[in-house]
């Protein structure tokens, strides 16, 4: 059966990202003091004829000015995006990453103003630390009040918002000559531990690095780089795994850009990890497909995420398929299959309207196919063990671009739910396929429809921005796993393997290549407009049973669960990791 597109407009889930930070500059000079008593001066030129350069360029395009205003260069959206309902085409070049200013790599510069306005934002959460005095910031009540109240020590993002906060106070006001032991912008924080300095320390190099990689100033940042190797760890504490993490992100992205063959790393974690990919294959997904269904379950168990949102997600198809005596479940993501076995208890207690049938379908590639049928056949002993009439479907394809209409065996009769969990971020980066699959479920007229994606922004078209946002990301991801999992180092070692990938893969790609690219779920909103698709509201026992279940666990009381709109995030120690939407088709 063929599927007729709605529109003829592309969507873009890519935004505008553009402008040059006017900040004057400078030479920087920094000793670093390494292991082992070795320490090194950086002379990092930031001479006047760069800044000349950038003066006449400037000059150059006088004619744009109109357009590109500072004011709007600061935090324009993520997408470009046509609101008509009725404006929909296929999307073949709906993900190309468009950049308002020209010529924009051929000029190097500080930070961006976006950039800057970026991690002031994210510092300013800790505690409003912009436009105030930041040392006073740092006295001790501010640091008691704001994250240390239970005598904690700060959390990895913390550190990070910290580190970023310093970033921006200090990048205005770099001097010729300016040289300092230990700490590189100033300020010794003294109410931080001797550690926390350190991992603060630590961040700074890494957004120095991380700007001059965005220069393409590469001698540079791969000197900063290397005081962060040394002195990170995959077997430290949270910040510096993170650290070290995007450390290595950025040694390679360097390679990419100068054709250097990809040195040995400072520790074995990535000798088999840390190879050429192939631009066809998202690694991030490939390393979640090899998890072995003991360790998904043990994640699934010990980490809150996944419950909370799993159980506001089943009362919502609960809700919504009341009235049916026939269920079909569409599962575009089912692994192990914990939350079909959730709506099928919740099914098979129901005392009115008894279930006839109960249809699952799960979706899969050729490398999925072991897995899934494994998981069906977990499925079916455990519906017999309910007396639950049921089936199961596997619908293995070569190619996800291959899905039709006609494989689901939808019948007139069934009332249709499905389910997508961290499954549509996976098709950004292709987004013909993306298209075909929205159409045709568009066509299957689901009851309703359940997404959970991660709620961050890794697709900017700015490689500083998206930097910026992936760090801060997965920070408080790897502050969960290191607060949850402590106990686990197995399971959580597999977990940040997983996590390296979609770092390596959202720093070091471009293109084709870059397969990681989560977005927020406004943009999915303004996406999902464009099938006719409604967002849904939760119910408030919904909202209440998901709070309940934060609190069952043992550090349920850093998982927080809000409203937004008509959906829900949910956020680890205040910093928003998922999001949970509900859609309904007209």
């Amino acid at each position: 059966m063929g599927i007729e597109p709605l529109s003829s407009t592309p969507f873009n889930f890519s935004g505008f990202q553009g402008g040059y930070d006017s900040v004057n500059i400078h030479e920087e000079k920094f000793v670093l003091q390494k292991k082992q008593g070795f320490s090194a001066v950086m002379e990092l030129d930031r001479g006047d004829n760069l800044f000349k350069h950038q003066q006449h360029h400037q000059h150059k395009h006088d004619h744009d000015d109109e357009d590109i205003k500072v004011g709007d260069m600061i935090l324009q959206g993520v997408i470009n995006f046509d609101p008509a309902y009725d404006s929909l085409q296929p999307i073949s070049q709906e993900f190309q990453e468009t950049i308002e200013l020209k010529n924009i790599h051929q000029i190097p510069s500080s930070l961006t103003i976006a950039s800057l306005e970026l991690l002031r934002n994210y510092g300013s959460k800790f505690k409003k630390l912009t436009g105030e005095n930041i040392s006073d910031n740092f006295s001790s009540d501010n640091i008691e009040s704001s994250a240390c109240s239970e005598n904690q020590r700060l959390s990895t993002e913390e550190i990070m918002r910290v580190a970023g906060a310093r970033y921006v106070h200090y990048s205005a006001h770099w001097n010729d000559d300016f040289c300092i032991p230990m700490h590189p912008y100033g300020l010794d924080l003294g109410n931080l531990s001797e550690e926390e300095n350190r991992d603060v320390e630590l961040a700074q190099f890494l957004l120095a690095a991380a700007e001059r990689v965005g220069c393409r100033q590469f001698e540079r940042a791969s000197r900063l780089l290397l005081h962060c190797q040394w002195n990170s760890d995959v077997i430290a504490n949270a910040a510096q795994r993170v650290i070290f993490h995007f450390a290595e992100a950025l040694r390679e992205r360097i390679n990419k850009e100068t054709g250097r063959v990809m040195e040995v790393v400072m520790s074995s974690y990535y000798d088999t990890q840390n190879q050429n990919q192939n631009q066809n294959k998202n690694e991030e997904t490939e390393m979640i497909r090899k998890m072995s269904v003991n360790e998904s379950l043990k994640c699934h168990q010990k980490l809150p995420f996944n419950q909370v949102m799993q159980f506001p997600g089943v009362q919502a198809m609960v809700e919504n398929l009341a009235f049916e005596t026939k269920i079909h479940l569409i599962d575009l993501q089912i692994r192990s299959g914990v939350q079909c076995t959730a709506l099928m208890q919740a099914m098979a207690e129901r005392k009115e309207c008894c279930v006839e049938s109960f249809k699952v379908t799960a979706i899969g590639t050729c490398a999925e196919k072991k897995k899934i049928e494994g998981t069906g056949q977990r499925l079916t002993s455990f519906a017999e063990s309910l007396n639950l009439p049921f089936s199961y479907k596997a619908i293995i394809v070569t190619d996800l671009a291959e899905i039709k209409l006609d494989d689901f065996d939808v019948d007139d009769d069934e009332g249709v739910a499905v389910y997508s969990a961290y499954f549509l971020r996976t098709l950004v980066s292709r987004p013909n396929c993306l298209e075909n699959l929205m159409l045709v479920i568009r066509n299957i007229k689901p009851s309703i429809m359940i997404v959970l994606e991660i709620d961050s922004n890794h697709n900017s078209p700015s490689f500083v921005n998206r930097f910026i946002d992936a760090l801060f990301y997965f920070s408080a991801f790897m502050d969960c796993l290191e607060t949850c999992l402590k106990e686990d180092s197995e399971c959580r070692m597999a977990v940040e393997a997983v996590c390296a990938a979609g770092i390596r893969n959202i720093v070091a790609a471009e293109g084709k290549e870059r397969t990681v690219r989560n977005v927020k779920l406004d943009v999915w909103r303004r996406f999902f407009a464009r099938y006719k698709m409604v967002e849904t509201g939760f119910s408030e026992s919904s909202l209440y049973q998901a709070n309940l279940v934060a609190k069952e666990f043992t550090f349920g009381k850093f998982c927080s669960v809000d409203k937004n709109g008509k959906s829900l995030l949910v956020s680890w120690k205040g910093a928003p990791m998922h999001s949970l939407s509900a859609w309904k088709f007209v």
